[in-house]
């Protein structure tokens, strides 16, 4: 399907409101002051509304498709894992999880840093800010990986002292070091990514993915079958997909007709300037992204202190990996709720940005409900696609409706969190899953599972009461927002990112009027 004429209108209908807001600074202060009225009093144009409705589905759609595509590599990858047998699934799985906990975490959590600079910038139309904050933020994913794949070579004894399986242990290890391509791979696709993204352009990230998703079967098929090296085959099949999308899109950038590129006219030197901001909103929103994720992989080592850990383990990586999949529903959504509220914001659109807030929510609200009912309809086959293990087929029966009932929080949360970053508070949403996850969920786990005996469903019941109380807290604290005072602080935030001197801009604004393609 092609979306790049969906993009295209995406994008010029961000421009055209830019240009509006920003052709008259007196006519954009009257504006304001009655989009505050109005959103004060609770009613907002529904003209407005659709309108804001149809351009996040445009840029949500695409995104949700890249998303899908991207994670069928996760399931590919399980796939083949278990048909090598179950120690290598159970292997996979703990390596997987230990490598999300110490590293994937870590990169994409500080990526998110650049999300709401990018597209605060690009609505207010701050050209350079962009491709400034996408090389800062390389350079910052980079030197965390050093570290990263350090830890990566030398986590047996830190598996022996969680008392994890010998043979599991084994198995990690090889899995690990062969994934440390993937994690260098990361470190520049994310930023590649939200560089894109930012400015509407979704289609080339979905051409690429497609075709990366079209050859990782056969890689994973040739490197773990064919050359008969098994779980090392599996993990380096993750690196070559990533490699090649990295390709992809920097072939896209050098032959495309656009202005705006990461590299070009963004000089040497304002890559030391400017780091505060990025690292202010990276910094909280890490501990954010790492918060929520750790407690997944807690489910995962938590399940190897049960009877049977093989088979726990194993069902809990299954479990993880579909929960993982739904995901990318609400993801894609608050990716897009991101960089609409985001651009809305940097354009001076107060109750623009309220408009797609409501909207994401909504909509993440109803996919909860779908996504419950699909886990209950799919409980007794869901678990044949991944392994043929009576136990491990038990559990994720057992366990895939409670599941579903964690989607019901998990997926107006996630969106909630895409509209934090918009506005800039990643602050607030760390707190918020501090106290959700460990406060309230991790205790609610711990006792369910081990004091009351609810066994492996009690580690479910833990994460649904956790996803409950931090989507109720998000809400509460996006119906106190100040959309307006959001705009002033938009602002502020694109100015101290980059230089009001900067005469790098100049160059960009004279060509964006000429040409601005997908």
């Amino acid at each position: 399907m092609d979306y790049t004429g969906n993009s295209e209108e995406s994008q010029q209908l961000i421009l055209e409101h830019g240009h509006r807001d920003r052709a008259d600074s007196r006519q954009a202060s009257v504006e304001g002051e009655r989009d505050n009225q109005v959103i004060n009093g609770f009613t907002l144009s529904l003209a407005e509304g659709a309108e804001e409705l149809v351009s996040l589905a445009k840029v949500t759609c695409p995104f949700l498709m890249t998303s899908m595509l991207m994670y069928s590599r996760s399931m590919t990858s399980l796939y083949f894992l278990g048909r090598l047998g179950k120690v290598e699934l159970a292997g996979g799985a703990l390596a997987l999880a230990f490598a999300n906990v110490t590293g994937f975490s870590i990169i994409k959590g500080l990526s998110v840093g650049m999300d709401p600079i990018c597209s605060q910038a690009f609505g207010a139309k701050r050209w350079a800010v962009i491709g400034q904050t996408y090389l800062k933020t390389v350079c910052l994913l980079l030197l965390a990986s050093i570290p990263i794949s350090c830890l990566w070579l030398n986590a047996e004894p830190l598996f022996l002292v969680l008392g994890q399986d010998s043979e599991i242990i084994r198995v990690a290890n090889v899995y690990l070091a062969c994934l440390i391509p993937e994690l260098i791979a990361q470190a520049h696709l994310h930023p590649l990514r939200c560089f894109l993204r930012c400015q509407g352009k979704t289609t080339p990230f979905t051409i690429a993915s497609t075709c990366c998703v079209v050859l990782h079967l056969p890689i994973n098929y040739l490197l773990a079958v064919h050359l008969n090296l098994g779980v090392k085959g599996v993990a380096l099949a993750f690196a070559c997909s990533t490699l090649n999308l990295n390709a992809a899109l920097i072939l896209y950038l050098i032959l495309s007709d656009s202005p705006l590129k990461p590299w070009d006219k963004t000089t040497f030197q304002s890559i030391f300037r400017g780091w505060k901001p990025l690292l202010d909103l990276a910094i909280p929103t890490v501990v954010g992204v790492c918060l929520e994720w750790w407690w997944y992989e807690l489910m995962l080592f938590l399940s190897g202190l049960l009877d049977n850990p093989q088979s726990s383990i194993a069902a809990t990586g299954i479990l993880i990996q579909t929960t993982g999949l739904l995901y990318n529903v609400p993801y894609s959504l608050s990716a897009g709720l991101t960089a609409r509220v985001g651009n809305a914001l940097g354009a001076g659109q107060p109750s623009r940005a309220q408009w797609a807030t409501i909207i994401g929510i909504l909509l993440a609200f109803v996919f909860g409900l779908v996504a419950f009912i699909f886990t209950i309809m799919v409980r007794s086959v869901w678990g044949r696609l991944f392994t043929g293990e009576s136990q491990i087929l038990d559990l994720i029966s057992t366990a895939l409706p409670l599941l579903g009932l964690c989607e019901l929080g998990n997926a107006p949360q996630t969106a909630a969190c895409g509209v934090l970053t918009g506005i800039a508070r990643p602050t607030i949403g760390a707190r918020i899953n501090l106290f959700a996850f460990y406060l309230v969920g991790a205790p609610v786990a711990v006792v369910l599972t081990f004091t009351f005996k609810f066994g492996f469903s009690g580690l479910w019941l833990g994460l649904a009461s956790a996803q409950g109380s931090c989507v109720c807290m998000m809400l509460y604290f996006l119906f106190k927002t100040d959309w307006t005072q959001q705009v002033k602080k938009a602002k502020e935030l694109t100015i101290a990112a980059g230089h009001e001197d900067d005469d790098l801009e100049a160059s960009f604004i004279v060509s964006d009027d000429h040409s601005h393609t997908t």
